[in-house]
């Protein structure tokens, strides 16, 4: 067992008790450095969580630890009251020898230790309907646990994730520099956007009103971001919370939608193959509003397949708008992969519009 100086350094940072038996590098994500600590206690064998945050993407990780011991704090309280597991259900944060939530290395690196969650997977595909349908129930159980959280007491994480007024604005800036000379082999897709600057104020008027309540929201509502009970199949613990901030519910949604239900990869280059599955909207659809428990209003239900255009719509011009600026935030592994990308979410957006009036009605059907 081979241990770097600096995962030495940082383990010893935290109070975990036993004896070290194995550390190994851990699970699929790209952006945190994760291991899974293996320890010998007197009372049988101790799993934990170690992770490096990565500071080139969140830029102030004591905010972003502020707001996960506070998510993670009032989920444990909730699930004690319904009579759950905590050590299942939410993730547990250890404290480090400070009594802090994280650890600071002598390199200025932070790092964080969770129990490991046991009798349970991450899967990075939908198997089967069960799977979208379990991932829906859990991340709508999240909002329903953290409905009567102030979720304005949270910190943003990163600034205007969802703001597409602002990546509107930041792509227009793009198209009139134009550094590296490829907008006009994508007036299209350039056409197809501005002529739709409407729906960039679909949702964010609307919470700007009052009419839409901020909530705590995820922003990452992906698959792999479940814990899936090996024995029971059903949903259990939602993780990753560091892009956890104020936002609004349908921006989640929409999120799981826009490539949960969609026929195609995210960069596929046969157009004629995107579309969005109707049948597994609505099989979401039915998870999510049955795991909010009436904790949305009827406004916010109403918006939610208008969350799932807009999620679409969003993506679709951050990738047109990286690949306008040379491709510098999404990494890419091939020339125009950002504009593949783009066309894909524009052509999602475009199937999302016709198919409006269903998406609606589905809705309507578990409200």
């Amino acid at each position: 067992m081979e241990i770097s100086n600096k995962v030495h350094e940082a383990i010893d940072g935290f109070k975990l008790p036993g004896e070290l038996k194995e550390c190994i590098r851990y699970g699929s994500g790209h952006i945190n450095d994760t291991y899974r600590l293996t320890y010998e206690t007197p009372k049988g064998t101790k799993r934990y969580i170690l992770q490096r945050m990565s500071k080139s993407i969140f830029k102030k990780p004591v905010e972003l630890m502020e707001n996960v011991s506070g998510v993670t704090a009032w989920l444990r309280k909730k699930i004690i009251e319904n009579g759950g597991d905590p050590e299942r259900e939410t993730l547990t944060l250890v404290k480090s020898n400070d009594g802090l939530p994280y650890f600071v290395d002598s390199t200025g690196e932070y790092w964080r230790v969770y129990l490991f969650i046991e009798g349970a997977t991450c899967y990075d595909a939908v198997k089967d309907d069960n799977d979208f349908y379990q991932s829906a129930v859990a991340f709508g159980h999240f909002q329903r646990l953290l409905a009567d959280y102030p979720a304005e007491t949270l910190h943003e994480t990163i600034k205007d994730f969802h703001n597409t007024p602002d990546r509107l604005e930041k792509f227009k800036k793009a198209v009139a520099e134009d550094i590296c000379g490829r907008a006009a082999s994508v007036q299209k897709e350039i056409d197809f956007i501005l002529e739709r600057e409407e729906l960039t104020h679909a949702l964010y008027d609307l919470q700007l009103d009052g009419r839409l309540p901020l909530r705590v929201t995820h922003n990452d509502t992906k698959l792999n971001n479940i814990m899936i009970d090996d024995e029971t199949g059903k949903a259990i613990c939602v993780i990753d919370l560091d892009t956890v901030m104020p936002g609004l519910t349908a921006n989640d949604f929409g999120d799981s939608i826009r490539f949960g239900a969609s026929t195609a990869l995210e960069d596929e280059q046969d157009l004629s193959k995107v579309s969005c599955d109707l049948h597994l909207f609505d099989v979401y659809a039915r998870g999510f509003i049955e795991g909010c428990g009436g904790a949305l209003t009827d406004l916010e239900i109403d918006m939610l397949p208008m969350g799932a255009i807009l999620m679409t719509f969003e993506n679709g011009i951050r990738f047109l708008t990286d690949h306008l600026e040379g491709d510098h935030y999404f990494h890419i592994h091939r020339e125009g992969h950002n504009l593949d990308r783009c066309r894909t979410q524009l052509t999602l957006v475009k199937d999302m519009q016709e198919k409006l009036p269903q998406m609606n009605a589905i809705i309507q059907k578990y409200k």
